[in-house]
Parts: structure tokens; sequence; C-alpha cells
């Protein structure tokens, strides 16, 4: 198996399993081997699960043996986040007090994907608690901090760390993270891979450690769109099991989409500029002129005028308190790696009612404000992060080194998106220095297939996705 292989988008490795040209418990074995040797160089891997990997693969086999294709993702390895759970597994949730937690059954996405014939191969790591209360440093996880396979000296983003440098070194062809505010597209930006967070509710959270029941969310983090698109065809749908779903499939259909000079796309100059990182400004005005190229219409425009950090730290703190109420009041919060995080975790306890209704209120205009933008724009492209990965040495609550713009931009679009329950979807665009920087597409709810087709329009322009680190 040479590094071709270990960076074949899932299309690739699925026609060259039909084709023989290796067999599932070949392809399987070679994953399994590099996550064993690479995975502790990035702190990637929280569980090896060999011996059910090569079970399953063998089972594959035999169906690729009799002909009995099951779809895209028959046959390819794959990592899942440690906040999901997978029957008879240690699911530890990146946190000490959970460590050898075990449930007796499958979270639904592991469950759909092992009915496709993908091979679960590893449980990877991530932020303790996927950062609940907030934490202050990258090494806020029982695996230490997640390494950029750019630089292992910089962090491959939180919290979904482990999913986002496994498919950056090649350790998977894909892995599952989850976002309640920036967790799939973070990663995804800083180590270099394309990432979708879906609408709220299209994926089931069944099995899934919950941090907010009203914001979380469950996606991949692929090589390439078209590889996103597949795996959030295998993962979406309803299930009664999960209060948030809204009941909906999805069925990736790139041939289907919208010429993309009918396409009004809203951004804003300063996003790429103003709030830009110096060193990443080149990079994001190539990208820019490129979409450009695309033949979508850029139209200038500014995120609704609401604060959606104050909006968002109510609900998450609330939801997060009475999810976590037990191991707070138990005192086992002290066993968290990060001081930042155990304080914040206490604090949320004493989150008044009335903010947290407050903060509801508020979110049920920010929908109905982003229902009506939409209404005038078929999408949203700003920067996935303003600049490339921070060292793993420094704080993540920094104060800034230069001062913020006047004009907003879509510099909220994160948490704004994510209270609006709105899929993203992040593209490698460039670099800053040696790591890695990407923009992001954002659309109205249910409406992943358009900004699909604009990001796989955009990757047949451009090679960013398929860079690959020194390994």
């Amino acid at each position: 198996m040479t590094d071709d292989i270990f960076f074949a988008p899932i299309t690739d490795l699925n026609a060259r399993l039909r084709r023989k040209e290796f067999s599932c418990q070949e392809l399987t074995r070679a994953y399994l081997d590099r996550l064993e040797k690479l995975g502790p160089r990035y702190n990637a891997v929280a569980l090896l699960m060999k011996e059910a990997a090569i079970d399953k693969a063998k089972e594959v086999d035999g169906d690729l043996k009799r002909e009995r294709f099951r779809g895209m993702l028959q046959g390819i390895p794959y990592g899942a986040k440690d906040l999901l759970s997978a029957k008879g597994q240690p699911t530890g949730w990146g946190a000490r007090p959970y460590a050898g937690q075990v449930f007796d059954h499958d979270a639904t996405v592991i469950k759909k994907l092992a009915g496709s014939g993908a091979v679960l191969t590893s449980k990877l790591a991530m932020v303790e608690l996927a950062g609940g209360g907030g934490y202050r440093f990258p090494a806020a996880s029982v695996s230490g901090p997640g390494l950029n396979p750019w630089s292992r000296s910089h962090w491959s983003g939180g919290s979904s760390s482990g999913s986002g440098s496994a498919v950056a070194a090649g350790l998977v062809p894909f892995a599952l993270g989850s976002e309640t505010s920036g967790s799939i597209l973070t990663p995804a930006a800083f180590c270099g891979v394309t990432g979708l967070r879906p609408t709220y509710g299209l994926v089931s959270r069944y099995g899934a450690m919950a941090l907010s029941w009203t914001l979380d969310k469950v996606g991949p983090l692929c090589r390439s769109v078209e590889d996103c698109g597949y795996v959030l065809q295998t993962i979406a749908g309803g299930d009664s099991k999960d209060p948030g779903s809204a009941g909906k499939s999805f069925y990736y259909a790139p041939q289907f989409a919208r010429p993309l000079n009918e396409m009004t796309v809203a951004y804003a100059p300063v996003d790429f500029d103003g709030w830009a990182d110096p060193a990443a400004k080149p990079a994001f005005q190539t990208a820019l002129e490129v979409m450009r190229g695309l033949g979508v219409k850029l139209v200038e425009a500014k995120i609704p005028d609401f604060p959606y950090g104050a909006v968002i730290g109510p609900v998450i703190g609330a939801e997060s308190a009475s999810i976590f109420e037990e191991l707070i009041r138990g005192g086992k919060v002290d066993e968290l790696a990060d001081k930042k995080q155990i304080a914040g975790l206490k604090a949320s306890l004493d989150i008044p009612a009335t903010d947290y209704l407050k903060a509801m209120r508020i979110r049920s205009l920010i929908r109905q404000a982003f229902n009506e933008f939409f209404a005038q724009y078929d999408a949203i492209l700003t920067t996935s992060r303003t600049g490339p990965a921070s060292r793993i040495s420094e704080p993540l609550d920094r104060a800034p080194s230069r001062s913020s713009p006047a004009d907003r931009g879509f510099s909220g679009i994160i948490p704004a998106g994510n209270l609006a329950g709105v899929p993203a979807l992040s593209l490698p665009c460039g670099f800053a220095g040696e790591l890695p920087v990407a923009l992001q597409l954002v659309s109205r709810a249910f409406n992943e297939n358009l900004i699909l087709a604009i990001g796989k329009a955009f990757q047949e322009r451009t090679d960013w996705h398929k860079r690959r680190p020194k390994i």
C-alpha cells in the first residue's frame, strides 16, 4: 500500500475494491497498521479496534466476492469521534472520569455505516466532554493536545481534534466529528481537510454524548466535497430515538445542481482582508477570485445583527449543566485536565433560567432573520477561521494581537450558523506559511446539496484538498 492509497478519495478506493486490486481485509489492515504507528504521533487515536475491524472486513470481502454491492462506502475504513458509542467498546468522551465507559448499543450513525459496509477501525481523540464549560489549552483531553499533521507544534483544532488529524495524516479516509459551535469546521480548517456540518436534526445523535441538546450535530471530515456528500447520504435520516431528529433524509445529487451562474452568494470583503490574519490574506484573496471565476454572483452583505456569542453561551452552558450535573455535583469534574473547564462547568449550574429562556427567545429571532436572509441569497461565503492553527503552547483565550475591524462582516457566522441550525462546508483554500487555511460556505436549512455543488466546483479548479503533509 503506497501513500497514494492512504490519501485517495472514497470514490477511488471503492472502485479499486470492486476491481479487486486489493481486498477489504488488506486495505483495513494497512490502515490499522498506519493508525497504530502514526496515531500516537498526533494524539489522534483514543481506541484502535483491530479485531472488530478485521471481522467486518472479512464480511465485506464476502459480499464483494458475491457482487453484493451496497454503495460508495462499502469496504471503506473510517474513524469515529470518541463521543459516539460502539457496542461493547470503550467510549470515554475524551475525559478521565469516563475512561473505560462501555455502552451496549451502537450510535445510529455507526449502525448506518455498518449497514453500508463501512469498516470502523478506531475511536478518535477529542477535547474532553467536547469542550463543555470552555477550555483554555489544547491539552484539555485525556489523549493530550491534538497535534496538527502539518506542524506538530500547532493545534489540530477542537473538539474533533483526532478526527481532523487522522484524515489529514491519511490514517483514515474519512472520520465522523461533531459540532456544537465550530467543532467540525475548526479542525477541518486547521488540518486542511473538507468538513461538513449538517443541518440540525438531519443526522441522528442517538448514541452520541450530549453537550447541548438543541445545538449538537454529527457530520463528516473527508478528503473532498464529494466524499462528504456520500458520507452524509449514508448517515442522514430520521430517527425516533433522537427527539431532535427532523425526520428528513438526504440524497447526494450533484447531477441535479443548479447552474452556478444562477446562484447568488453573499460575502463581505472585510472577512478576507480586515478580519483575516495577515499571513492568510494572500490565500484568501486568491480563493475569493477562484470562487468569483466559477460564475456565482457574489454580492456584498453582512450578517444579521445579533449578539451571537452572548446568546450561544447561556444555551450551551445551561444545557451542559443539566447534562453533566451528576459529574459536577459529585466532584468528579475535578478530574478533568483543564482548570478553566472545571470552573466553567461548575459555574454553569448557576446560570439563571431567565438567562437561558431569554437566549432561546432571541434565538428564535435569529432563525427568523436567517430565513429572511436566505430568501435573498443562496449561500454565504466567508472564511472558516480567520487564520491558521495556533501553537499548542498558546492559551486559547489569549487577547487578540490586533484590533478588530469596525465592519462586522460575517465574523460571527460560526455561533450564528449553529444557533440557526443551518449547514456549513469548510474547504481548504491555501496556506499561511506551512499551515492550511479554509473557506466556509453556509446555506439555509437542508440545502446541503447547494453548498456541496459550489464546493465541488471549487475543488475541480483547485488542488488544495489534495495537498499532503509530510508524515
